[in-house]
């Protein structure tokens, strides 16, 4: 009889792929690290394959580890999928529901949603992680995350995705600053090195970039926040300007003060807010009738 990997050492690997660290993928998978080498170690035995090449200070996944981490993610959210099945048939607005958000969205959404959940649909428990679009879509490839809220375009791949809203982009800066810049905005008017952007990491600079038509990379200042609330500070003290999201200025980020908005050059500049899940999960329902809510949300 033919032996097969169990879902334990494919979630093992998987998680060993995304931490490239014994310690934190066992702390991870809530097991010892000597019982996470020795489920991986067991799973290349069964394959007959070195999936990872290993010493004392580092581990490279080989050619077939990275495909058999790709079809193990395949098939723990196939699992994942099955596991709804019963969740579906009980009622499409019940049990657990995990959401992924991305951070430039969920402190201006997420409170609201939860919220608006419990009121409407009480019986839907949602379990919420916000991480970047690059994470959160590797989770919900492997079925960690049911469905996702992100900004658009990004690619998605087979997955699905729904629409629910446009979020405007305008430009952020210090009274003072606003005074000597004619109106409307040209990006030849600021002086170089004056829009300060987020980490790469996060979608919303090339979002923003894009969709404000910023082409003169003379203006970008070489310098990179990780959260809105870092570049507010940086425009509130005058070093220069910024682009933000409508809905974090609606939410109070620019709130008490000395800062003016405006629209930024370019022509409806905006980004657009969608759920993402996978093509094969049987919860669509519930997706759609969150988008309904998300929608009435934004």
């Amino acid at each position: 009889m033919n032996k097969f990997p169990s879902l334990k050492q494919l979630h093992y690997l998987v998680t060993l792929y995304e931490t490239r660290h014994f310690g934190e993928a066992a702390k991870q998978c809530f097991v010892s690290q000597s019982t996470l080498s020795s489920g991986i170690q067991n799973l290349e035995d069964l394959i007959g394959s070195q999936l990872i090449e290993r010493d004392n200070k580092t581990l490279v996944f080989s050619a077939i580890g990275e495909d058999v981490v790709s079809r193990s993610r395949e098939i723990l959210a196939r699992s994942q999928d099955l596991m709804e099945l019963t969740q579906v048939s009980e009622g499409p607005m019940q049990g657990k529901l995990r959401v992924g958000c991305i951070p430039t969205i969920a402190p201006f959404l997420l409170c609201d949603l939860v919220q608006a959940v419990n009121q409407r649909f009480p019986e839907l428990d949602l379990l919420l992680r916000e991480d970047t679009t690059a994470n959160l879509l590797m989770a919900l490839k492997s079925g960690e995350m049911d469905v996702l809220i992100l900004a658009l375009p990004v690619e998605i791949g087979s997955m699905q995705s729904r629409i629910v809203g446009k979020d405007a982009f305008k430009m952020v800066l210090n009274s003072a600053q606003a005074e000597g810049i004619p109106v409307p905005i040209h990006y030849s008017d600021l002086p170089d090195e004056s829009v300060f952007l987020l980490e790469r990491e996060h979608c919303l600079t090339d979002h923003a970039v894009s969709a404000c038509q910023l082409a003169s990379t003379e203006k970008i200042n070489p310098f990179t926040a990780t959260s809105l609330h870092t570049l507010v500070q940086m425009v509130a003290n005058g070093l220069g300007t910024t682009f933000l999201p409508q809905m974090a200025i609606n939410h109070g980020l620019i709130d008490n003060l000395d800062l003016v908005v405006m629209e930024p050059p370019g022509r409806e500049a905006y980004r657009e807010i969608g759920l993402v899940w996978r093509p094969t999960s049987s919860r669509k329902p519930t997706f759609e009738a969150l988008a309904d809510l998300v929608e009435t949300l934004l």
